[in-house]
């Protein structure tokens, strides 16, 4: 009884929080690899289309992989350039729109100019800041964007170069360990929906419970 009380007021208060995010819908194009500072976990997007954010400012990493039509002729495959895009905003919902990219030249000028737009629900551009991150093959981009934060470059947000390096790795699945019980089956693919703040104060509640 003690944990479904819990349980139901936990949920309360996520749903209270989400009622003011931001809602980022996903593309299949589009591989988001690094939000505000931390990479993203495969696991965590596979098959969703939207992902919850924290109304504020936000950065992400991303790049457009397209398979081509053919997947056994590699000309007609594409993987842009890594793409870092800042913002600050108040919405309900934002899109990634992406210019045409059907063929080289387009690929080509995209990789180079950066042309794509953040679009609100009433189809009003957002305001951004906008980079290209250099990288080789294999490189950690977690640490690449942490370096990037560090810097003092063109979309820069150093206060997420202090976020990524003072967060410890895998600490959320370790304090939701006990939602991995027969009476919470989803609970905890819902609570990967929230962005890393919601997550965060949920975590710290959660703490509070534990110890009172």
């Amino acid at each position: 009884m003690k944990l479904t009380l819990t349980v139901t007021g936990l949920i309360t208060f996520l749903v209270t929080a989400s009622c003011s995010a931001i809602t980022l819908k996903l593309d299949p194009q589009i591989a988001l690899l690094v939000l505000d500072g931390r990479k993203i976990s495969g696991s965590l997007l596979k098959g969703a289309d939207s992902l919850e954010l924290d109304r504020g400012q936000h950065q992400f990493l991303f790049r457009v992989e397209q398979p081509g039509d053919n997947h056994q002729n590699t000309s007609l495959r594409y993987q842009s350039t890594p793409m870092i895009v800042t913002f600050s905003a108040a919405v309900k919902t934002i899109t990634i729109r992406l210019p045409a990219l059907d063929n080289k030249r387009a690929r080509y000028h995209f990789d180079r100019t950066l042309n794509f737009q953040l679009i609100d629900e009433h189809g009003k551009e957002i305001i951004s800041l906008r980079d290209r991150l250099p990288t080789n093959a294999g490189v950690d981009l977690e640490k690449a964007m942490l370096k990037y934060n560090r810097d003092d470059q063109i979309a820069s947000v150093p206060q997420f170069a202090e976020t990524a390096a003072t967060t410890l790795p895998g600490q959320p699945t370790a304090d939701l360990a006990w939602v991995d019980q027969p009476e919470l089956p989803s609970f905890k693919r819902w609570f990967q929906r929230f962005d890393e703040y919601t997550r965060q104060q949920f975590l710290n509640l959660v703490k509070m419970l534990r110890t009172s």
